[in-house]
């Protein structure tokens, strides 16, 4: 049985990353902004010049978290475990962010085509005066994509808000050939990481 409170704050706003949480049964709460928005708008997502995908995904993580525990303390709210985490997608060492609109999202699956990419989700864990963090590293290989394909995928509201400009758990799952790593982390929260993490923090998962 549970302790009392084992409830997290989750500094995200993906839908996603709520859904996975709940699949392994972790309580979580949402940690808002002054704005009463989930964390994340105040963190800047752009790629500084000559990032590597890796130091860029933690960097953002490693962000979210750090403004997470301080809307946490500003808030003055019970001290819980934070958890954060960032996804992206990469294909030749170039970083691909989340498509704006219909001609972005069409560039990335042209990019994306009948190859193989890389998924980096890197989480952050934080709790009292400690932290922890890992990145997973997922490869997935795409069929070739007619140019009929990618522009129905694109007229769907699939590829947007997503990074890569797909989401492997809906209609994109007809593009994957191949894939090795965490389907979870593909998805944004890769679950056995998470799940070592938030141990580490103290939390009873099962």
């Amino acid at each position: 049985m549970k302790q009392p409170d084992q409830k997290i704050y989750l500094a995200s706003k993906s839908p996603r990353r709520r859904e996975l949480l709940r699949q392994i049964g972790v309580e979580f709460e949402l940690l808002l902004l002054r704005d009463h928005t989930p964390i994340g708008p105040e963190v800047r997502e752009d790629v500084l010049p000559g990032e590597d995908p890796f130091d860029y995904v933690e960097r953002v993580t490693n962000d979210k978290a750090c403004l997470a525990q301080k809307t946490m303390l500003w808030r003055k709210l019970p001290m819980r475990p934070i958890l954060a985490a960032d996804t992206t997608v990469v294909v030749d060492g170039q970083i691909l962010g989340k498509p704006a609109n219909i001609a972005e999202a069409a560039t990335m699956l042209r990019l994306l085509s009948g190859r193989t990419h890389q998924v980096l989700t890197c989480v952050a864990v934080r709790h009292q005066q400690e932290s922890w963090r890992i990145t997973q590293h997922s490869d997935v290989a795409f069929v070739e994509l007619s140019p009929e394909t990618i522009a129905a995928y694109c007229a769907t509201s699939e590829p947007y808000d997503k990074a890569g400009g797909y989401a492997i758990q809906g209609l994109a799952a007809l593009f994957v050939k191949d894939m090795s790593g965490s389907y979870s982390g593909i998805m944004g929260l890769p679950l056995f990481e998470t799940a070592e993490l938030l141990q580490r923090a103290g939390l009873r998962i099962l």
